[in-house]
């Protein structure tokens, strides 16, 4: 199940290649342009419901098994570069596992936060990789990789399980609509970024205040 909708003959196929889903020459060996993109969507999505949460005192998000009491120190893009690194699992899971993170959110309160996006991710890659991958390692492998006790990605994994009402089928039109935002979405990120840079390139110029620089920034 690995070639889930990478064998179709669908349009988004320069998709799945640019992404770093389908690879030209099978020699090519490095991480995947997927995982950046999925690591900065995850870190955007947490910023904002943070943000949304201490501005909101009165909104208390609901602590669930996946919530530690604080961050981990290990960034959302450094632990899915350690996933992918020792789990073995093809670049298409982490789409997938995204589908299901997503799938947590909608059917339950639950807010992705750095408190609970490290347990969350684990989770998912690996009932992604069960699900989709010919050869996948057991819990005990996957816990080590993720920083966790076996008996909490046990625990982890059932509860995720009946969160998403063990929905675990993904199919093709969903998977490729999932590649297509990931793409839209870093082209908004870059589109952004752009401005940002500009202004950063006008300060070394002059310490005199750009009004076009701020408006653009402020949109």
């Amino acid at each position: 199940m690995e070639t889930l909708a990478l064998e179709s003959e669908d349009v988004r196929s320069d998709i799945y290649l640019s992404l770093g889903l389908k690879e030209l020459d099978k020699r090519v060996v490095g991480i995947p342009r997927v995982l950046s993109l999925i690591s900065s969507l995850l870190e955007r999505s947490v910023e904002r419901n943070e943000m949304l949460l201490l501005e909101a005192k009165h909104v208390k998000d609901v602590v669930t098994v996946f919530h530690g009491l604080r961050a981990p120190s290990l960034s959302i893009s450094k632990y899915i570069d350690r996933i992918f690194k020792y789990s073995g699992c093809s670049p298409s899971c982490f789409v997938v596992a995204q589908i299901y993170v997503d799938r947590f959110l909608q059917s339950t309160e639950v807010k992705l936060t750095s408190l609970n996006v490290h347990r969350l991710l684990i989770t998912s890659i690996m009932l992604a990789a069960k699900f989709m991958d010919d050869a996948f390692f057991n819990n005990a492998y996957y816990a080590k990789v993720g920083g966790v006790s076996t008996s909490e990605l046990n625990k982890l994994e059932m509860n995720f399980l009946f969160g998403i009402d063990f929905r675990l089928q993904v199919s093709v039109e969903t998977f490729g609509k999932s590649c297509v935002q990931l793409e839209m979405e870093a082209a908004e990120a870059l589109q952004i970024e752009r401005p940002i840079q500009a202004c950063r390139i006008k300060e070394n110029w002059s310490n005199k205040d750009d009004s076009t620089c701020a408006s653009t920034i402020a949109r």
